[in-house]
């Protein structure tokens, strides 16, 4: 049984290399995402330290969950991915 897979965010920098690992991660689980470059988009960079509290990014919003950084087990958890 296939279960609804929760909106994925990503708040991003096109520098930053947890970012990058972020989404290819995704990418390679098949996970549909949406990215927002904070470098550029201010409004979104100020819905990302509201949501936080701080400017580190990537911030990776799944479901109602936040997660700050590149937790690639979390991220598992969060997403009910099992390899």
């Amino acid at each position: 049984m296939e279960s609804e897979q929760k909106s994925v965010v990503i708040y991003s920098t096109p520098t930053c290399h947890f970012c990058h690992a972020a989404k290819e991660f995704f990418d390679r689980h098949h996970v549909a995402y949406t990215d927002y470059n904070v470098a550029e988009d201010a409004e979104k960079r100020d819905e990302m330290v509201q949501k936080t509290g701080q400017m580190g990014v990537p911030v990776i919003v799944v479901g109602d969950e936040i997660v700050v950084g590149f937790d690639e087990a979390r991220l598992k958890e969060l997403l009910g991915i099992t390899e």
